[in-house]
């Protein structure tokens, strides 16, 4: 395994985490809540793609968190407690107009704390190998 790549995607999921925070230290009335969601679920998305990066596992192309975790977890069991709420939802369905839907404050801030967990979580993985 190329120990850059795996850093870069750890960059990439740092950075769409940065992103929700950053928006929602905006004001209420200006922060876009979806955006924060799909930044939530894209930096989940690559924490666990990282771990199995790190643990040589081909994940192929899914946006499916529940799916990554069911294989993080042939690894290490405790990746089942890990709950992602509805950032799954996040990553396609919530980007266009079809199902039109706007997440709450709520929801944004819930996102903003399950992909802090998750990262904490999968990096301490990570590291201590």
């Amino acid at each position: 395994m190329n120990n850059e790549y795996l850093k870069n995607w750890i960059k990439k999921a740092d950075n769409d985490l940065k992103v929700a925070e950053h928006e929602m230290n905006i004001s209420i009335d200006e922060c876009i809540t979806e955006a924060i969601c799909f930044h939530c679920q894209q930096a989940v998305e690559k924490y666990l793609k990282a771990y199995l990066i790190f643990q040589k596992h081909d994940f192929g192309k899914t946006h499916n968190l529940e799916y990554l975790i069911e294989l993080c977890s042939k690894y290490d069991k405790e990746f089942h407690k890990i709950n992602v709420g509805n950032l799954s939802f996040y990553a396609v369905e919530i980007r266009y107009p079809d199902d039109f839907y706007i997440p709450t404050i709520k929801e944004a801030k819930e996102s903003i704390e399950i992909a802090k967990q998750v990262k904490n979580f999968a990096l301490i993985r990570i590291k201590d190998k």
